[in-house]
C-alpha cells in the first residue's frame, strides 16, 4: 500500500465554522482519507468563522482531489483553494547565478569587466591552462541530457527533463560546493550530442551525463571521454554503481560474508546494471548472474549489443539459463535496477540465509521492501521512506569535488571503487546493522570523504590541498 510522502505535500485553504469541533472534524476527515496532517494554521478569523491552512502529505496527485471533495461534504466547510508544495518549490526554477565578487564601485567594474578583464583574457590566450585558474572552469560542471530516460518517466524530452537537471545542479552545490548547470539538448543524435558537448567544454571542468537512454549513453560517454581533456561521468551508470558497492560492502559485514564467495543476482542489464557488474568485479565479486527481460545472460550467447555481450562473457560462469525467479534460489545478494513489482516475498524466501536485497527500481521497487524484509536480513531501496536508501547524491557531489580540486582528466574503475569504499567507511563498524548499511544523504562527512579519496587517487597517492570543507562550512 502506498504511503503519504513529502513529495506530495499539499496545503488546503479551508473555510470552517468558528468552533473547535469544526476544526477537529476537518482534520479527522483529512486523516480518514489516508493523508498525514502535518500542520493546521489559522489564516483569517472572524466572529462567524475561520479560514484555515491545512497542510498534509498525500499518496499521489489524485489524493488531493479526493481530500478536497471529502471536505466539501462537511456541513459549513468550503475549500477555497489548494496548492501542491512540490510545484510551488519549482516556480521560477530551483537554481540561480550568484556574483562572487560584488560590483558596487567603478573600481570593481574596471577590474571585473572592461578594461581590466582584457588583461586576464590575454593571459589565457597566451597560456590556455590558466582558464582553469582564472575562470569558473575550475568549479563548474555541465549536467547534460537529451531527456530520453528521465527517472522512471522514460523519453519525455529535454524541456520536461529540465526540473530534474536543475535538481541535480542544486545537489551539486548543496553537497559538493560545485557550480553545475543544466544543459538539456533538443537532439537525440549521438554525433550531434558529442559535437555540442565538445563545443561547450571550454566553459566546464567536468561533464555529468544524465538520463540518456541506453545504448546511446555508452557511446556518448566513451567518445567524450576519449575526445575531451576533462572528466566525463554518466551518473545513471557509475553513480549508481558506486553507491551500490558502498552499501554492499557494509551489508556483507552485517551478514558476515565475503564478496568473492557470495552469489549475486542482478536484474537489469542496461546502463546501471552494466556499471554495477563491472564495479562489483573490480571489488572481487566472482559469482554474478545477470538477467534481462528474457532471462539469464550466459557465456556463448550471441548479442548485437556489445555491452550485453561483455556481461554474457564475464558473468555466470556456471552457464545458468533459467528465469530470474529460478536464479534467485540460493542466491546471497539480489540487486535490482529494472522494473517494479516483478518479485514477491515468496521469491526472496528462496534465497540463501542472511540474504541481501537491493530493490532499486523507482518509484516502485522490484519487490515490496516490507515483504522482502520478512525473508532477507538486509533490504535497501532507492526510496527515502524506507531504511537504507541507495541514492546517487552520496556519490556525485564529492566525486566531482575531488576531480575538480585535483584537476583530474579521467575517471577510472579504481577511482570509483575507492569512492565507494569512502562512502562505506563513513559508517563505523559499531554503527552497522541491518537497517543502517549506508550513510544518510545529509551526512556532511560523505562528500568530504569521497572528495578526499578521489583527490588522493587522482594525485597518485599524494594529498591534494583544498580550501573546501564541506556543506557544513558554507
Amino acid at each position: 500500500m502506498a504511503l503519504p510522502s513529502p513529495s506530495y505535500t499539499i496545503t488546503l485553504r479551508v473555510q470552517v465554522p468558528a468552533s473547535q469541533r469544526a476544526s477537529s472534524t476537518v482534520v479527522a476527515a483529512v486523516a480518514d482519507t489516508g493523508a498525514a496532517v502535518t500542520g493546521v494554521d489559522v489564516a483569517h478569523s472572524t466572529a462567524h468563522g475561520l479560514v484555515v491552512d491545512l497542510t498534509c502529505d498525500t499518496v499521489d496527485a489524485e489524493h488531493g482531489d479526493r481530500i478536497a471533495a471529502r471536505l466539501e461534504e462537511l456541513e459549513g466547510v468550503h475549500v477555497l483553494k489548494w496548492s501542491d508544495s512540490t510545484f510551488l518549490l519549482h516556480l521560477g526554477g530551483k537554481i540561480e547565478v550568484a556574483v562572487k565578487s560584488p560590483i558596487t564601485t567603478r573600481r570593481d567594474l574596471s577590474r571585473a569587466y572592461t578594461p581590466g578583464v582584457a588583461r586576464v583574457c590575454t593571459a589565457i590566450a597566451d597560456n590556455p591552462e590558466d582558464a582553469r585558474r582564472l575562470t569558473i572552469k575550475r568549479n563548474t560542471v555541465a549536467v547534460v541530457t537529451d531527456g530520453t530516460a528521465v527517472l522512471g518517466l522514460g523519453d519525455i524530452g529535454p524541456a520536461a527533463a529540465l526540473p530534474v537537471m536543475e535538481g541535480k545542479a542544486a545537489l551539486f552545490k548543496q553537497f559538493g560546493g560545485v557550480d553545475a548547470w543544466p544543459v538539456c539538448l533538443d537532439t537525440t543524435d549521438t554525433d550531434e550530442i558529442v559535437a555540442i558537448v565538445k563545443a561547450l567544454a571550454p566553459v566546464y571542468g567536468g561533464v555529468n551525463l544524465e538520463d540518456i537512454a541506453a545504448p546511446r549513453c555508452f557511446e556518448i560517454e566513451a567518445r567524450l571521454r576519449a575526445e575531451l581533456d576533462i572528466p566525463v561521468f554518466h551518473d545513471d551508470q557509475h553513480g549508481t554503481a558506486i553507491v551500490v558497492l558502498a552499501a554492499l560492502v557494509n551489508a556483507l559485514k552485517v551478514v558476515d560474508k565475503h564478496i568473492s564467495q557470495v552469489r549475486v543476482v542482478v536484474s537489469g542489464v542496461g546502463a546501471a546494471g552494466n556499471a554495477i557488474i563491472r564495479l562489483l568485479r573490480a571489488q572481487g565479486a566472482r559469482h554474478i548472474v545477470a538477467f534481462g527481460r528474457t532471462g539469464a545472460l550466459h557465456p556463448g550467447e550471441e548479442h548485437g549489443d556489445p555491452h550485453r555481450a561483455w556481461i554474457a562473457e564475464h558473468t555466470n560462469p556456471e552457464g545458468f539459463t533459467g528465469s530470474l525467479r529460478d536464479g534467485l534460489a540460493g542466491a546471497d545478494v539480489f540487486i535490482g535496477v529494472s522494473a517494479g513489482d516483478i518479485l514477491t516475498g515468496a521469491d526472496i524466501a528462496r534465497m540463501a540465509d542472511d540474504a541481501i536485497v537491493f530493490a532499486l527500481a523507482n518509484p516502485t521497487p522490484e519487490v515490496d521492501p516490507v515483504e522482502a524484509s520478512e525473508h532477507a536480513t538486509v533490504v535497501a531501496t532507492g526510496r527515502s521512506d524506507h531504511p537504507n536508501q541507495i541514492n546517487n547524491v552520496l556519490a556525485f557531489p564529492g566525486l566531482f569535488r575531488g576531480l575538480l580540486d585535483s584537476g583530474a582528466t579521467e575517471i577510472t574503475d579504481e577511482l570509483m571503487r575507492v569512492a565507494a569504499l569512502a562512502i562505506a567507511g563513513v559508517v563505523a563498524d559499531d554503527e552497522l546493522n541491518s537497517a543502517f548499511v549506508i550513510p544518510g544523504v545529509f551526512d556532511h562527512r560523505v562528500a568530504e570523504s569521497v572528495a578526499e579519496a578521489v583527490r588522493t587517487v587522482a594525485a597518485g597517492g599524494r594529498r591534494v590541498r583544498t580550501s573546501w570543507r564541506g556543506p557544513a562550512a558554507r
